[in-house]
């Protein structure tokens, strides 16, 4: 069911230069973020739980885990002019973990 609510999502989402997709894939152990245009096919900056520099500060619950993953996400997108993107939760649900990493980008400063 989760591959066919993605595909659906994917049928209406689709990242530009101007608004980038931020795709999220949630694993059992770890979550994963991309800011993807699209148009050029090339993955603007990334995040996930496996980075060197998160994997100690991205310590306890998977919830706090996808809060900084989604926190150092929104830093490296402005740091690349990227303010504003469009969400693609792969198929999830938006609660739990997915959520938790929305609104942690939201509160650094990405627009969706």
């Amino acid at each position: 069911m989760r591959q066919v609510r993605h595909r659906s999502l994917r049928r209406r989402i689709s990242g530009s230069p101007e608004r980038p997709r931020l795709a999220v894939f949630r694993s059992a152990r770890h979550i994963y973020a991309q800011i993807i245009d699209d148009t050029r096919g090339v993955t603007i900056v990334s995040a996930s739980t496996l980075d060197k520099d998160l994997r100690k500060s991205a310590s306890g619950a998977k919830t706090d885990q996808s809060r900084t993953v989604g926190q150092v996400l929104a830093q490296r997108a402005l740091e690349r002019n990227v303010t504003k993107v469009l969400l693609d939760r792969g198929g999830h649900h938006y609660h739990g973990r997915v959520a938790a990493l929305a609104n942690a980008a939201r509160k650094a400063g990405l627009e969706f």
